[in-house]
Order: structure tokens, then sequence, then C-alpha cells
């Protein structure tokens, strides 16, 4: 029974802080010294030169976990890797990261790119479904979807100055929202 729980890899997940910026240079050079590391990405829509564009940035900026199995592989080198600042601790305990966290983003990450999508490529939106806009001279106000109009707008209705208005706007900067009132309150003011 013994050679059983001694045959065993125990593996633990750990969180690293990194420098500014340096989540992907922690990474590399921590995979060079035999661990495994995850680094979880989004694709994010940003705004450059005044067009919409899809960008990949850290899901938690200076943050990556670190894997390694307990009894074979030390934390003490991670200290001094290129790109690491810290392994984070509470007190003297370093913090470790449950499996099912873990897990749990892998899961939520596209498959074939590995990166997370909060509001890119999503389903079409169906008339009547709550949304916000999130940039433009609307940034900020909330309405509901009534129709596509074309291949990059959209036609939401916005109450502006006490009245109910269909609006025009590009499909890029209106996102679903979970926040907006009833259909039937907006409608009602």
């Amino acid at each position: 029974m013994s050679s059983e729980i001694s045959s065993r890899r125990i593996v633990r997940w750990y969180l690293v802080y990194t420098r500014a910026g340096c989540e992907r240079v922690a990474q590399v050079n921590l995979e060079r010294q035999g661990y495994g590391v995850y680094h979880p990405r989004l694709l994010q829509l940003a705004r450059a030169r005044g067009r919409w564009i899809e960008r990949v940035v850290s899901l938690f900026p200076r943050y990556v976990f670190l894997c390694l199995e307990v009894g074979r592989q030390p934390l003490a080198p991670a200290q001094s890797t290129v790109g690491v600042a810290s392994v984070v601790r509470f007190g003297f305990d370093y913090a470790v990261v449950p499996d099912k966290v873990v897990e749990g983003l892998r899961g939520r990450a596209d498959p074939a790119t590995g990166w997370h999508h909060l509001g890119l490529h999503r389903k079409p939106l169906a008339p009547g479904a709550r949304v916000r806009v999130v940039a433009g001279a609307f940034d900020g106000l909330e309405g509901v979807f009534q129709r596509e109009s074309g291949e990059e707008r959209v036609i939401v209705l916005l109450r502006l100055l006490g009245q109910d208005t269909s609006v025009c706007v590009p499909s890029g900067v209106v996102m679903p929202s979970r926040h907006v009132a009833d259909l039937s309150v907006v409608v009602a003011m």
C-alpha cells in the first residue's frame, strides 16, 4: 500500500505575480524550467485609429498559474525566474489554487485558440434582447435590440429625451446587457 501512495503524483497549482507586461516572458521561462504554466488570455475589442480591432490581452493582468509536482519540483526557482515578481503568498503559506478553478477557466476558453471571449463572436442578438452601447455617442446607454441593418450596423431602441427612439449604430459597439430594466418598464417610461 505504501508503494501505491508513493507512486501517486501530487500536482498543485500556484499563483505567480509577474512583472508588469511580462506574463508571456514569465510563462516561457517557467516552462523552460519544466514547470506547467497556464496563462489565460482574452480576445478583447479595442479602438485603434478610429477602428474597432480585436487584440489578445491577459485575462488576469500580471498573473499566471504555475503547476508543479509536489516533492519532485521545488517552488523556490520560480521566485527568481525572469519575468516573475513573486509567487503569491498569504502570510507564510503560498497561495494554492484549487484544481477546479484552473479546470473551470480552461473549460470556458475557446477550444481552438485557448482564448476567452467576453461578448465577442457571440450568437446573433434576438429582437427584444436587452443591450448596452459600449462606445460612441450613445456610450453607456442601455436599450433594446430591434434588428440588424446591413452587415455591420444594428437598430437599437434607446430612451432619448424622454422618448423611445430607434437608433442605428455599429454592431461592434452593442453588447448584451443583464442590467437593463424589463422591456415593459423601458417602454412604459
